[in-house]
């Protein structure tokens, strides 16, 4: 059985469709599978998954990375979502029949090769952060790219790789880590100051629910507020707990949750019997999200 890695670029682009599909098709190289993109208007983000061996995901990962640095100019990107680069994390997970120390060194080794094929400040997190404070994404992405961007002008919070000068394609965010659960959660209401609120109560660093990140925001074109969340370990804090926060914490202002959603892919696991039926799960497809069967059938 041959072994498996998986990569989750995110690009800072998800509302011109050109570019969109110009960075997909790079993702596409021998050995490596795009088994997941959608582009989000609002985040104004490409989320992606690539399944393929070590070697293929990295070539992907390069691949991708040309397009969007050519592309994407951070100046003028605004949208719903934390970012600080054209390419915004490239996080590399063992899937099946690799263990994540072998991740880590290939994101090391990534890092390394974009930093110096695109002079692009580059910063290890999670499992390949060089030292602890970077282990955390948000941290790591703290002020985003215009807060990054001064704070490196100013000597500080250099990257691990590349120039100490953040430009046009912003800095990028490579790491290790076990597949994560990007989880939304829609309420009724258009106050954004009350999403935000919910977000921080639930949020591990708001003393919430340990290994979940949370957000708040408006969505205009739904008329509602969201908290959008990453399950950072679903074995720690489950899809069915972080939904329950929320409702608690909704609850609590005289807001009603609507529904739910699965952004990009899952492990089965992360989905026991009944969840997606309490958790209002709306327009999930076991098999193009499980992220098992997408193995299986590549």
């Amino acid at each position: 059985m041959d072994a498996v890695v998986g990569v989750v670029p995110n690009f800072s682009e998800g509302r011109r469709r050109e570019v969109i599909d110009a960075i997909v098709d790079a993702l596409e190289v021998d050995g490596a599978r795009v088994v997941f993109a959608e582009a989000d208007p609002d985040h104004h983000r490409l989320d992606t998954t690539v399944l393929g061996s070590g070697d293929a995901v990295r070539r992907a990962s390069i691949a991708g990375a040309a397009v969007a640095i050519d592309r994407i100019d951070m100046f003028e990107h605004r949208g719903g979502h934390p970012r600080m680069g054209a390419v915004d994390v490239v996080p590399f997970m063992p899937v099946r029949g690799t263990e994540m120390h072998a991740c880590v060194e290939l994101a090391r080794s990534v890092g390394r090769e974009m930093a110096e094929a695109f002079t692009l400040p580059v910063y290890l997190y999670g499992e390949a952060a060089l030292v602890p404070e970077r282990r955390s994404l948000a941290d790591v992405r703290k002020g985003e790219f215009e807060g990054l961007r001064a704070a490196v002008a100013a000597g500080d919070r250099l990257p691990d790789f590349g120039p100490h000068e953040i430009g046009r394609a912003g800095a990028t965010a490579v790491g290790a880590r076990k597949p994560l659960v990007a989880f939304n959660t829609y309420l009724r209401g258009t106050g954004e100051a009350a999403a935000k609120e919910i977000a921080h109560e639930i949020r591990e660093s708001g003393g919430g629910l340990p290994a979940l990140r949370a957000i708040g925001f408006a969505v205009p074109e739904r008329g509602c507020i969201t908290v959008s969340m990453n399950l950072v370990d679903f074995e720690v804090t489950g899809v069915g707990a972080a939904f329950d926060a929320v409702v608690r914490a909704a609850a609590a202002r005289g807001l009603e949750v609507i529904d739910s959603e699965i952004v990009g892919l899952a492990p089965e696991a992360a989905l026991p019997g009944g969840t997606a039926e309490h958790v209002r799960l709306a327009g999930f497809s076991p098999e193009t999200q499980i992220l098992e069967r997408l193995v299986e059938t590549g």
